[in-house]
């Protein structure tokens, strides 16, 4: 029985992303979905002495960046990158099946990450010591 290809479609967004629409797509996307969330050479682009970017639009990319990479520690996504030309690469974030395990919600990650108090569960995210 042959099984044929795939083929794999990669959203890419009109405009640069930010933190909270990646945050947003993490959420909604099925597993198998793929997002371009940067276009470019991510460490240069971010770095100051490299940056052709205004200074927030930077910080937003290395927020941005950071986000993602969180992301993929917290097994919700792969990170992938494809190599467009020269110095120039797509990175991608490949949505990972959600934990069954895991009765809590992105939101209360995120929350939990900044140590501020979920409202659903009146936890803080953090120990107690």
């Amino acid at each position: 029985m042959f099984m044929g290809t795939t083929d794999f479609i990669t959203v890419r967004a009109r405009r640069p992303l930010t933190e909270i629409e990646f945050c947003a797509w993490v959420a909604q996307a099925v597993p198998g979905d793929r997002l371009e969330y940067h276009r470019g050479f991510l460490v240069l682009d971010i770095f100051p002495m490299f940056a052709r970017l205004p200074d927030q639009q930077r910080a937003e990319l290395a927020r941005l960046g950071s986000r993602a990479f969180w992301a993929a520690e917290q097994g919700l996504v792969h990170l992938v990158q494809e190599r467009t030309g020269p110095d120039q690469f797509a990175y991608i974030a490949v949505a990972r099946p959600k934990p069954k395990a895991a009765a809590v919600s992105l939101s209360a990650l995120l929350l939990a990450e900044q140590g501020q108090p979920d409202h659903a569960t009146g936890s803080s995210g953090r120990a107690a010591a």
